[in-house]
């Protein structure tokens, strides 16, 4: 396939915050029964009723993709405005508790709960999933298989959850540990081809592990729904410009590998349990850490590995149109990411109500 018709597509999960006490506050439904002639179809409850879940329009570039995000933040701000809300756009809440929030009344989310109890309630957290289009089935699970690798680096760009119930959690991605509480998440097998995937699919839904395939919630999959791959690592991205440079990287990644799957060659294939350990110094260390080279087998700081995979991807950029884009991940590499800055904000103030002001004014910069 041309590289360059690599269509791209991003879901976001808001916060839907009180402006006085900072807490996250229940009220979705309301929320969705104003909106609705604005929304239409591209804002859905989630899990809890003190979450938004955007989707965008299918994007042809980065342009597009910056026009939507920026667009469907402008109408969920508007609305919880009016309704004397703001939303924020982080991994995690510093500390309102999971055990004071609502489910949504519908019936996955009920089933979820009867399915995962515990577990369930306490997915208080808030994604960002970056969809990439590939038609081709094979292609798709090929490029799944190579682009694991790249997980924990794309991970550490998008840190955005420090904070757990008022604490501190000297995690940079505590958003991560909640989520692999569940089955079925984190970083996926190796599959020969997209027969294969479809067989191992079949299979739980034949044993009844799951009863449809969008309950399969890795780091990254093929989507069950659309011809598109699914990057579901990243925390909720707080600034747009950050959600623009991470979302060009992840496409130049993907084009990348298209490249070299089209020249018969292909990324190497590392043991999932080493990269998992790249993906447990990512939660923890975020862009301030090591990852470990495994061609190498050393330690090497993850600013001069995003550098190096910078320099690797050079040849996509302008192929792409994101020369411009992605150049802002120098910037997060600098100046930190949304959880950097939760922490100094926190270090300066003491106040935990002081770093959620910080993010809702940084989720609707630009907007």
């Amino acid at each position: 396939m041309d590289i360059a018709n690599l269509t791209i597509g991003i879901e976001e999960e808001y916060q839907i915050v009180d402006p006085e006490s900072r807490e996250l506050t229940s009220y979705i439904s309301e929320f969705l029964e104003r909106g609705t002639m604005l929304f239409r179809d591209q804002v859905k409850p989630e899990f809890l009723q003190s979450q938004v879940e955007t989707g965008s329009h299918v994007c042809r570039n980065m342009k597009e993709v910056r026009q939507e995000v920026t667009r469907l933040r402008s109408v969920v701000a508007e609305i919880a405005d009016k309704n004397n809300c703001r939303i924020v756009a982080a991994g995690t809440h510093p500390f309102s508790r999971w055990e004071d929030q609502v489910v949504t009344d519908r019936i996955r989310y009920r089933g979820l709960v009867a399915d995962m109890q515990h577990v369930a309630r306490r997915l208080l957290i808030f994604g960002m999933h970056v969809h990439i289009g590939i038609p081709d089935p094979d292609l798709r699970i090929d490029v799944m298989n190579q682009m694991v690798y790249f997980i924990p680096h794309i991970l550490t760009l998008s840190t955005s959850s420090p904070f757990w119930l008022g604490r501190n959690t000297g995690l940079k991605s505590y958003r991560s540990v909640i989520f692999d509480e569940l089955p079925r998440t984190g970083l996926p097998e190796y599959f020969s081809s997209a027969t294969e995937y479809d067989q191992f699919v079949q299979c739980l839904i034949r044993t009844r592990c799951i009863d449809e395939p969008t309950k399969i919630w890795w780091d990254i999959r093929p989507h069950p729904k659309f011809p598109t791959l699914e990057l579901r690592i990243c925390d909720c991205t707080t600034k747009i410009d950050e959600v623009v440079a991470v979302t060009a990287l992840i496409q130049a990644i993907a084009a990348k590998l298209i490249q070299l799957r089209q020249s018969n060659q292909s990324w190497r294939n590392y043991r999932r349990a080493l990269i998992a350990e790249n993906k447990w110094r990512a939660v923890r260390d975020g862009i301030d850490g090591k990852l470990l080279d495994w061609g190498k087998e050393e330690e090497v700081p993850l600013r001069f590995l995003i550098e190096e995979l910078m320099e690797l991807l050079d040849d996509v950029f302008d192929e792409l149109g994101t020369r411009e884009e992605v150049e802002y991940v120098r910037n997060i590499l600098k100046k930190g990411t949304s959880a950097d800055r939760q922490l100094r904000k926190y270090e300066e103030t003491g106040s935990l109500e002081a770093v959620i002001d910080m993010l809702a004014e940084e989720t609707v910069m630009g907007v």
